[in-house]
């Protein structure tokens, strides 16, 4: 343990606790938190813009910062965010992260969201099919088998392009590629984004970011914070009687009345359709759920940047 914790922490410069006291003004501009701790921008001596995450979860901070530091140093995508260092001293538990200029998705879809912050049709296309990117790569391309484990908007990050950047992989997990799943001894993630085998206590694998990438897709789709809950037609629904819902507006060939009404129309219905069948695969019984690759490949084949092969859902 100590010889690979000393094999990681090489690959990453080692930060004091001083240094990131000043670097962050006292930690004085908090920019974003989450379960395993609050996030502050900061500007380094060579004027870099930094995002440093101060862990607060005391009894889980060293498993976190090992975790995190573990998997980010084996990953390099340029739909996931980038670390750059770290500090362990004492109860003090930080990292470093590249600095990505427009916070959280969930702060352009929910709540009240002016016009200005309101994301356009094209950006929110581009962002789930980056955030599939991302997924797609942990799931496929890593050398060993990494599950984010926490999918939700507040852990996708948007570039000033929109382009989106995974982040938070202190819940993530490891494994080996041979093994087709695994067990964990507490659950993992966030309530209305989490899979249903993790409350039955089933074997872990891939499927369940898949199955949280789709209450997102349908989040970004809706405009609508589904994972705190549905209304439909001024009732409270469960999240299985909306997908019916959705199937029965796209059996119709209709999907306008899904999308979020705030695009006031401006939407491609073709790649609106596609998400919406995705976003219902994903929430399958695990074995029916796609895998990343297949939903990057049926939202490359709706992508009207450019020419991709066609691709049958």
């Amino acid at each position: 343990m100590e010889a690979g914790y000393k094999m990681v922490t090489s690959q990453f410069r080692m930060f004091t606790y001083r240094e990131l006291r000043e670097t962050t003004g006292k930690f004085k501009e908090e920019i974003g938190r989450g379960g395993s701790g609050i996030v502050y921008r900061g500007v380094l001596e060579d004027k870099r813009v930094v995002a440093v995450k101060k862990l607060t979860n005391f009894s889980h901070s060293e498993e976190e910062l090992w975790a995190e530091m573990s998997i980010i140093g084996r990953i390099n995508h340029m739909n996931l965010v980038r670390m750059w260092g770290f500090c362990s001293e004492g109860q003090h538990k930080l990292l470093v992260y590249e600095y990505v200029e427009n916070e959280s998705l969930d702060r352009y879809l929910f709540g009240n969201v002016s016009s200005e912050r309101l994301i356009a049709w094209s950006q929110r296309f581009k962002i789930a099919l980056g955030t599939a990117r991302g997924l797609a790569y942990l799931h496929h391309e890593c050398l060993e088998w990494v599950i984010h484990c926490d999918v939700k908007p507040e852990n996708i990050l948007l570039t000033r392009d929109f382009e989106a950047k995974i982040a938070d992989f202190g819940l993530a997990k490891l494994s080996k590629r041979d093994s087709s799943s695994f067990n964990l001894t507490h659950m993992r993630g966030t309530m209305g984004y989490m899979a249903p085998e993790w409350a039955l206590n089933l074997p872990i694998n891939a499927k369940v970011d898949v199955y949280s990438y789709g209450v997102v897709l349908l989040e970004i789709v809706t405009g609508s914070q589904i994972s705190s809950g549905i209304i439909v037609d001024g009732k409270d629904v469960e999240l299985r009687q909306f997908v019916q819902v959705i199937k029965q507006f796209l059996e119709s060939g209709d999907a306008k009345d899904i999308v979020d009404h705030r695009l006031n129309g401006h939407f491609n219905s073709e790649q609106a359709t596609v998400m919406l069948k995705v976003a219902i695969a994903c929430l399958e019984e695990r074995n029916s759920r796609p895998t990343m690759n297949e939903i990057v490949k049926a939202l490359l084949a709706c992508d009207d940047r450019d020419d991709h092969p066609a691709y049958s859902w």
